[in-house]
Parts: C-alpha cells; sequence; structure tokens
C-alpha cells in the first residue's frame, strides 16, 4: 500500500521496516568503518587481505547495485556480468588513453558507461516487467561480453584479448596492477566500498529510495499519486549499473589484474543473484552479508573435509556447492524472504531483551 504524508510517499513496506531494529545505526557505521580502515589492514595477511577480503568487498559493490535495482526498485536483472563488463572495460580504456588521469576518475569514468549502458537496457521496463524483463537484461549479458570479445578497440588490440590492468599509485602507494601490495589494494577497495555503501544508503532512505519502493510495491497507484514510472525505473537502473560497472572496474583492476570477459560471464550474473537472494532483498547489510557468505562457502566447504580427515574429490565438492547453494536460496525464499540481514536484525532484537523477553 502507499499513501503520502506531508508530501513525502511512504509505502506498507518501510512502515514494517521500521519496525524492526536498524541495523546499520550511525555507531555501527562509524565502527565497522574505523574497524575495517585502521584494523584489518595491520592484523590481516596477504591471503585474507587480497584473496578473500577484496573480492568479498567489490561483490558487495555488485550486490548493492543489483539490490538498488531488484530489492528496491522491483525492476528483475540477470544482466549483473555484462555491466561489471562494460566498467572493466571502459575503465581499462579511460585509464589507457589518458596516462595521466586519476585512477578513481578512470574507475569513476567505467561506472558511469555502464550507468549509460544500463539506461538503454532498461529503457524497456516501461512496458515489460517481470520474466520479459529478466530476458531483456538476459540479451544485454550475451551481447556485450560478445562485443567486448570481438572487438580489440577496447583492449588496445591487444593480442591476447586480455589485457594487463596498469599499474597506479595513490598518494605514492601502488593500488593497481600484479606489483600493488595486498594491503594497498585492500584498503582502496574498502574506501571506494564504504562511500558508495553510504552513499546507497542515504538513496534508499530518501525520496528517491521511497519512489523507487513505490514503483516496486504497486506502480500503478504511484504514478496515480504523482511519481513518473519511467524516470523512476531508468534512474534504478542507471545507478544500479553504476555500481556494477565500478565493482568490475575495481574487479579487473585490483583483484584479477586483468581484463577477461569470462570474469564477467552469466556465472558473475546469478552468483550476484545469490548474494542478494541469500543476504536480503531491500538491505545495503544484506549485500554484504551475503557477498560474504557466497563467496567464503566454497572455500570453507574445500577445507572442511580435509579437516575431518574425508578423501572427497573436488567435483564432489563441486557438486555440493550447487546443491547447498540451491537449497539455502529456497529456504530463503520460503522460509526468511528478507534473508540473513533479516537473521540478523531478529538476533539482535533477542539478544536486546536477553534474559527477560517481556
Amino acid at each position: 500500500m502507499i499513501y503520502r504524508e506531508a508530501g513525502v510517499f511512504k509505502t506498507s513496506y518501510e512502515a514494517d521496516m521500521a519496525l524492526l531494529p536498524i541495523p546499520m545505526d550511525k555507531y555501527f557505521v562509524i565502527g565497522v568503518t574505523v574497524f575495517a580502515l585502521f584494523v584489518v589492514p595491520l592484523i590481516g595477511n596477504e591471503y585474507w587481505l587480497g584473496s578473500i577480503l577484496v573480492p568479498v568487498l567489490i561483490l558487495s559493490i555488485a550486490a548493492i547495485g543489483l539490490n538498488i535495482l531488484t530489492g528496491y526498485a522491483g525492476q528483475v536483472s540477470l544482466g549483473t556480468g555484462a555491466f561489471m563488463a562494460a566498467g572493466a572495460y571502459m575503465g581499462y580504456k579511460f585509464v589507457t588513453a589518458f596516462p595521466d588521469i586519476n585512477i578513481v576518475a578512470g574507475i569513476l569514468a567505467g561506472g558511469v558507461s555502464s550507468a549509460l549502458i544500463g539506461i538503454v537496457f532498461g529503457a524497456p521496463s516501461l512496458r515489460i516487467k517481470g520474466f520479459y524483463l529478466a530476458v531483456t537484461t538476459l540479451a544485454a549479458q550475451f551481447f556485450l561480453i560478445w562485443l567486448f570479445q570481438k572487438q580489440p578497440w577496447f583492449v588496445n588490440y591487444s593480442i591476447s584479448g586480455v589485457p594487463t590492468a596498469p599499474p597506479r599509485e595513490i598518494f605514492g602507494f601502488l593500488v593497481t596492477g600484479a606489483e600493488a601490495s595486498a594491503t594497498a589494494r585492500y584498503v582502496f577497495v574498502a574506501v571506494f566500498t564504504i562511500v558508495l555503501a553510504l552513499v546507497a544508503r542515504n538513496l534508499v532512505r530518501g525520496r528517491v529510495g521511497r519512489t523507487w519502493m513505490a514503483i516496486r510495491d504497486m506502480d500503478i497507484a504511484a504514478e496515480l499519486i504523482g511519481i513518473k514510472p519511467l524516470q523512476t525505473k531508468l534512474s534504478a537502473f542507471a545507478i544500479s549499473s553504476f555500481y556494477c560497472g565500478v565493482a568490475g572496474a575495481l574487479w579487473a583492476f585490483c583483484y584479477i589484474n586483468t581484463v577477461e570477459p569470462s570474469a564477467f560471464d552469466i556465472n558473475r550474473s546469478f552468483q550476484i543473484l545469490f548474494m542478494v537472494i541469500v543476504g536480503g532483498l531491500g538491505s545495503i547489510l544484506g549485500s554484504f552479508l551475503g557477498a560474504a557468505f557466497i563467496f567464503t562457502l566454497p572455500i570453507f566447504l574445500n577445507n572442511f573435509f580435509g579437516v575431518i580427515g574425508l578423501d572427497v574429490s573436488t567435483a564432489t565438492i563441486r557438486h555440493i556447492e550447487f546443491m547447498v547453494f540451491g537449497g539455502l536460496i529456497v529456504f530463503f525464499l520460503i522460509v526468511e524472504p528478507h534473508g540473513l540481514a533479516r537473521l540478523w536484525a531478529l538476533a539482535k532484537e533477542k539478544l536486546r531483551m536477553w534474559p527477560f523477553p517481556y
């Protein structure tokens, strides 16, 4: 249900969520920021910083982008990997075409390019929705990956077709390229993640976010009270694609150190979708929880059987991963649609009232 109060659009979903404890309050955000920027680099080793935390943070940015589009605006997308690829390839073009450009500007330029592409493929959302919109974004996935593979201009006519990300510095510290330290790459990615998460948090709590949720809950009623569907849906596609484009550029520059299409295939799109479902639709915190859970679960399974002394083949472990992912998705869709973020909120409420629940 959508209603208007004091000139501000509200939805029944917001009223329900307002009853829950806010998991990302001011003190929580400050504490997490300080811990992530100043404590983790001191206690983390090269493996944890470069191989675990960096990809988890980057995937969290992509999950936030998809959550904006699907969780808050209600528009289905299966082209997240393609928008990440657009950010990676266009970011690479900007950085190599203008060698003196700041790496931050190059990554943001890749995000803006991805946003423009997202607007193009999001335009049909005014006329189609649901399954048909998902097919449209799936077409974007295949078309964009094909384009980046077949046009050598995007990789500066590299013979291999997989160029290496150029090394760039920030304040004298190398933050991209194979020679950059894991600590420098982690701090660089963490700053991006924190800033983008705070921007998304303010967007979804403001007027823009309310219009997204109004369109998601009941688009016809939202249009009747003055919300413009095309403008609202395209803004969701643009901002979502921008986040995915930035994530793709960071993935190429700060994690795999190359720009390759296989890193952004259809499996990447489904992986980000699983993160949003498991973490919680319509939750910024859920994007982080889902990214951390989905990325670390295969690592846990690969080490778990060895720890308990079972000799399980890699192929079997891979099949177990698929079964666990499928079971978790069914569980969260049926039992807890708001995902890990909802479970976290309930756990906090239980602990707050313990040991006297009344």
